[in-house]
């Protein structure tokens, strides 16, 4: 028998990637947040891998709480991510993937784009979406995952930080207020540039913007985790110095 993948997490995403490595043969540990992972690392020291599917909220605190002997086995797929996220918790290499599929209780996962996947389980990740029909991509690079991530963030951010503001979908945003999606977008890459430490390419970023736009043109803009995602960008952008004038502006009617 293979070693089992522990997963930390058991909402949608998290019943997804489980049934592609069930399919895989692996054994299946899964964790919820009340159950103790020392005592599950005491019994498993060695999985293939740990896949984190808490949400965004919950993720900083879970790696902080990880055991040690997993640190080398980390599977993320959060939104919201970038590198300084796992570095505070001291996890260097993990495995990420941008996840562009969208998994809702008791409907079928909805593409948007085929999900980019880095690090040494990519392989795996790769091969356990393509069990379950879900279509992924390995990536060459760490300068290309930040990309990856840049763009995926700068995609939720806009979306439901605008629909706040205008309501309906995707398309109407980039079609009947591309004003307010640039200004927007624009306030979302200064909170990006300064989470990186570098200047983002803007026009290729914009660009990725569009095409995962059209990926789903009927995607609702706004979603529940609008306003909690807006408080946080304004909280960085505070810590940051950045004036971030749309997305305060939108803060002062919406929350």
């Amino acid at each position: 028998m293979k070693d089992p993948i522990i997963v930390i997490g058991l909402g949608e995403l998290g019943s997804v990637f489980a049934r592609g490595f069930l399919r895989l043969g692996y054994p299946v540990q899964g964790i919820t947040r009340d159950m103790d992972k020392t005592v599950i690392a005491n019994a498993i020291p060695n999985p293939v891998a740990v896949l984190i599917a808490v949400g965004e909220a919950d993720i900083a605190e879970t790696l902080a709480n990880l055991p040690q002997e997993w640190k080398n086995k980390v599977i993320l797929i959060q939104n919201e991510l970038l590198p300084r996220d796992w570095l505070a918790a001291e996890i260097e290499n993990p495995t990420v993937i941008s996840v562009w599929f969208e998994k809702k209780k008791g409907m079928d996962s909805k593409v948007v784009l085929p999900s980019p996947i880095f690090g040494a389980n990519a392989k795996l990740i790769f091969d356990a979406l393509s069990q379950i029909d879900l279509p992924s991509f390995i990536l060459d690079s760490e300068d290309q995952l930040t990309y990856e991530l840049v763009r995926k963030n700068l995609y939720i951010l806009t979306t439901n930080v605008a629909g706040l503001e205008v309501g309906g979908n995707v398309e109407a945003l980039a079609n009947q207020h591309t004003d307010v999606m640039n200004k927007v977008a624009n306030d979302v890459l200064d909170i990006q540039d300064w989470l990186t430490g570098s200047q983002n390419d803007r026009s290729q970023l914009m660009e990725g913007l569009l095409e995962a736009i059209n990926g789903d043109l009927e995607h609702g803009c706004m979603g529940r985790s609008a306003p909690a995602r807006l408080k946080r960008g304004i909280s960085i952008a505070d810590k940051a110095g950045l004036k971030v004038s749309t997305l305060r502006n939108i803060a002062k009617t919406h929350l």
